[in-house]
């Protein structure tokens, strides 16, 4: 079906409230496993991720000899949240984030 066709505008409303969509990227995968430090990273490159997105890596080694450091190029497919999905992780994050403003900010007297 073609939606694009005169005084339709893209996708419902339905669509982009709870509708997503997938697309696959170029990324750089760094990995270090040293006595300093043990992380991963995957960068999609081209692309900004934006609240409640998600990435998949293909081609991630899964084993690193310790005592490395590896970047390598690699495929990432970037899932977008829709609408909902985006709004609802701002809101989420938001609310987590104030939980951590209670902490530790009652008076003195409170806690006898």
């Amino acid at each position: 079906m073609d939606d694009t066709g005169p005084g339709n505008h893209g996708p419902g409303l339905l669509w982009r409230a709870f509708g997503s969509r997938s697309f696959d990227v170029p990324c750089t995968i760094e990995i270090e496993r040293t006595a300093d430090s043990l992380h991963a990273h995957a960068i999609p490159e081209g692309v900004e991720l934006r609240p409640g997105d998600r990435v998949m890596v293909h081609g991630a080694p899964d084993n690193v000899p310790f005592g490395t450091v590896v970047t390598l190029p690699g495929r990432a497919t970037v899932h977008r949240a829709a609408w909902a999905e985006r709004t609802w992780t701002t809101a989420v994050a938001l609310f987590e984030l104030t939980e951590l403003y209670h902490c530790g900010f009652e008076p003195k007297g409170a806690l006898a």
